[in-house]
């Protein structure tokens, strides 16, 4: 029996996962413990979780492996620090952050001081681990495999052919040209100022028309080898100058990545205070088109070079949900998989799982497949009757109406009622989701027919941007009827046009430009889920609920002391916790 724990340490997104003989046992973000969006530092809460969903301690792990590898691209490295003219700061931020991340055994020793690791440590080179986060875990016993980012262990995008057990990178781009610092560049630029601000330009580009595309062919290249390179006048990393990345209390940030040249080139810059206007829309879409331009580019002249009918993707880039949705529509691929945690989190699976072939060798057969999210901790129904009896007056002060429904079809009809009625649902349901989607346990439900769903749910819970789309989940058999598709979209990581016919039925999760970033559910993947879904199809005729993450403004929440916490100071009107129903 080989147990393999991995990680992602020291950057944003921090997460565990373990692995047992080639299985996944458990996997889960951070933050979801810190309560800190996009935590980063050591994962300890994570690892402690991991172990005790194992019913195993540190002692018996024998591999721990983190997705960096400081001695990666070594020579590269030293040549650009020569040759670039790099800010002293940034070469000692560089080395204060290699220095963290050497020695795993230590981080152990010093953040679980109460266990003792006894394995071996194994570092693994960044992209790699992004590579096997995708294939090793995918369907698919042949794929291309692509990971594109802002940067990790200098490179941003490496590709391979996997085949069964095997992953080599056949190829690289290298430090300073990166997709991920154009997009996250731009998303700057438009106001958005936050770290992983990149899914609001997404949202925002279906309103905007491209006028700034031939402008931004000056900044982002495309090669004939099918790769890219972006023009440096436009940016400040290249010199350390805005690549001072750093994690502060958990919380990562980042320097100004544009320069002022991209001033001069698009006009100036939104301040984040200031209204959103046309111009910004169009740079916004503008951007898109950019990155999908020369993401299928490279996705083109990869299937060239090795001919196979699936891809897999990873990286941060996998989270452009939008491109995703166009991978067979514009490149000659068939088959395309992105597992749930396509980031830097994700890099904590692609590590433990890289190990787990390098260590094992012609043993380590592949047989598991990732076809479901749900690997983070649950709550017994004692623990929550606990909670529930804790916040009992807080409930009586609400007016709120307590009642336990054991049968799963009674409890399901009840919820659908209440989502046909207009309103907002609080959904806590079994183990949590890996990644940054809610997938149907950590969710807040409504009614997708309800034009005014997207305005309610704002001013009710998530007080966000009000061009952001809500996105549907949907019974994977009913998806060609409403879609122009028939894929399965398990983790919510491709958009894709709703039929035109439809889009009137469905307004509160049909995007300005038609389309819908679906999921698609399964009995098999999430039986009460679908249940849910099912008994809505039966009062409306539509197979389909609106389904956005359980949270306010922070991670999604993790315990049922946080979805009470969450319903409570918010105006959501039902809250269901298993197998309580509680409304106000």
């Amino acid at each position: 029996m080989t147990y393999i724990l991995g990680l992602n340490a020291y950057h944003a997104d921090a997460a565990a996962c373990l692995v047992k003989d080639g299985e996944l046992v458990a996997a889960v973000e951070e933050e979801r413990f810190r309560r800190i969006k996009h935590w980063g530092g050591f994962p300890s809460e994570s690892i402690r979780y991991c172990l005790r969903e194992a019913g195993i301690t540190l002692a018996e792990v024998d591999h721990v492996a983190i997705n960096s590898d400081n001695a990666a691209n070594r020579w590269r490295k030293l040549a650009y620090a020569l040759t670039s003219g790099v800010t002293l700061n940034y070469v000692l931020s560089r080395l204060r952050n290699r220095g963290e991340r050497a020695d795993v055994a230590s981080n152990l020793k010093q953040h679980l001081p109460e266990q003792e690791f006894r394995g071996t440590a194994h570092t693994v080179e960044h992209h790699l681990c992004h590579l096997a986060s995708a294939f090793l875990v995918s369907p698919y016993d042949k794929a291309v495999a692509v990971s594109v980012d802002g940067f990790g262990d200098f490179s941003s995008a490496a590709w391979g052919l996997g085949e069964g057990g095997n992953l080599p990178v056949d190829g690289r781009v290298y430090f300073p040209h990166s997709l991920g610092v154009f997009y996250e560049a731009m998303t700057q630029f438009i106001g958005f100022p936050h770290y992983g601000d990149e899914y609001k330009v997404m949202g925002l580009a279906p309103y905007g028309r491209p006028t700034y595309v031939e402008q931004m062919k000056e900044i982002v290249r495309l090669k004939n080898d099918g790769t890219f390179a972006l023009n440096l006048r436009y940016f400040r990393h290249a010199s350390g100058e805005g690549a001072n990345y750093q994690v502060k209390d958990g919380i990562p940030s980042g320097g100004r990545l544009w320069s002022d040249e991209l001033v001069k080139l698009l006009g100036p810059a939104r301040d984040p205070a200031a209204p959103l206007e046309d111009k910004h829309r169009d740079i916004a879409r503008s951007a898109q088109v950019t990155y999908e331009n020369a993401f299928f580019h490279l996705l083109n002249a990869l299937h060239a070079r090795y001919g196979a009918d699936a891809v897999v993707l990873a990286g941060g880039c996998a989270y452009n949900s939008v491109a995703n949705g166009k991978v067979l529509e514009r490149t000659p691929f068939k088959k395309l998989y992105v597992q749930s945690a396509g980031g830097d989190a994700g890099g904590a699976i692609g590590a433990a799982f890289a190990t787990w072939h390098k260590t094992e060798g012609a043993t380590a057969k592949r047989h598991f497949v990732m076809d479901h999210s749900y690997w983070g901790p649950s709550a017994t129904p004692d623990e929550i009757a606990a909670a529930i009896a804790q916040r009992r007056t807080d409930f009586d002060a609400a007016g709120c109406r307590i009642e336990r429904i054991a049968d799963e079809a009674t409890l399901c009809r009840h919820t659908a009622q209440a989502i046909s009625e207009g309103k907002v649902i609080g959904w806590f349901q079994g183990r949590l989701e890996w990644g940054p989607r809610a997938l149907g346990n950590r969710s807040i439900l409504g009614d997708p027919r309800r034009a005014d769903m997207k305005d309610i749910l704002n001013l009710k819970i998530k007080r966000r941007e009000s061009f952001r789309p809500f996105a549907p989940s949907i019974l994977r058999e009913a998806v060609p009827e409403w879609f122009e598709t028939d894929d399965d979209v398990p983790f919510m990581m491709q958009v894709f046009r709703i039929r035109e016919e439809k889009r009137k039925e469905i307004p509160a999760v049909t995007h300005v430009d038609g389309t819908g970033r679906l999921q698609t559910v399964t009995w098999s993947g999430n039986a009460r889920y679908a249940r849910l879904i099912s008994a809505f199809r039966d009062l409306t005729g539509v197979p389909i609920v609106l389904n956005t993450s359980f949270n306010e403004n922070e991670p999604v929440v993790c315990k049922p002391e946080e979805a009470i916490d969450c319903f409570l100071r918010t105006k959501m009107d039902v809250l269901v916790l298993g197998d309580t129903l509680i409304q106000r």
